[in-house]
């Protein structure tokens, strides 16, 4: 069976500047797959080419087996995104919000409120369901745009710092909801907190100045004596310094 996520040889310049470099990897059902890399070295834009968002300079992605490039409104039914910064209309409450992506998604009547109620209940957002999401903390913000990932409940999770925002008991939380989910469900998470990569992650993979660096367990990375931090850090230098 192919994998859920399968990313080849993915490519991304902005004129003379390439922001992502030949990245190329796959993503079973099950794994938690940790995207780790300093500011700027491409995670963001290799996530956005796989949602569909971005239009590669070359290589592609498939969703399910679903080319994001030929069959991008398949690809993106099997998809839930969190993207950065989590863009949401700020005049909405967030039921209005939540019924509007139902809608979208293809869900009307009782279903659409079915899907809304899940979502805002594992994302605990029910005690702000009639707030203006102009009026919420980041933290809620963001939960807001967790819960309009999983509302359709998708096969795939490209989820770009999902924690960002929250308080230590948000994240905690986030977290386990992660946990919970991961067997039936391939996950990405982009994020440069090494701690979440010990904490949910399967596989972790490092990137920097756009090019893969290390693919492996979190336990493989960390060699007799070392820590993910001390690995981390001695790829990104090294390759900073190429």
């Amino acid at each position: 069976m192919a994998a859920l996520i399968e990313i080849e040889r993915l490519t991304k310049r902005f004129g003379a500047f390439t922001a992502v470099d030949d990245v190329s990897f796959t993503v079973d059902r099950g794994e938690v797959v940790g995207f780790l890399g300093p500011n700027g070295a491409g995670k963001s834009t290799t996530m956005k080419m796989l949602a569909g968002f971005v239009t590669p300079s070359a290589g592609t992605a498939r969703i399910c087996g679903q080319d994001v490039i030929e069959a991008p409104v398949a690809a993106k039914r099997a998809l839930g995104y969190l993207p950065e910064g989590a863009p949401t209309y700020p005049e909405m409450t967030v039921t209005g919000f939540l019924h509007f992506i139902a809608r979208i998604r293809g869900f009307g009547g009782a279903e659409a409120n079915e899907r809304m109620a899940r979502a805002m209940a594992m994302t605990q957002l029910e005690g702000v369901r009639l707030q203006p999401i102009e009026t919420l903390s980041k933290g809620f913000k963001r939960r807001v745009g967790l819960a309009q990932a999983l509302l359709h409940d998708p096969p795939v999770l490209v989820l770009d710092e999902p924690t960002d925002g929250l308080d230590p008991n948000q994240k905690h939380e986030v977290r386990e909801l992660i946990r919970r989910m991961a067997a039936e469900k391939a996950i990405v998470i982009s994020t440069h907190i090494l701690e979440e990569v010990d904490a949910v992650c399967t596989r972790a993979i490092i990137i920097a100045r756009g090019k893969v660096l290390a693919d492996a367990t979190p336990k493989q990375l960390e060699a007799p004596g070392t820590t993910l931090e001390q690995v981390f850090r001695d790829l990104t230098l090294k390759q900073e310094a190429a």
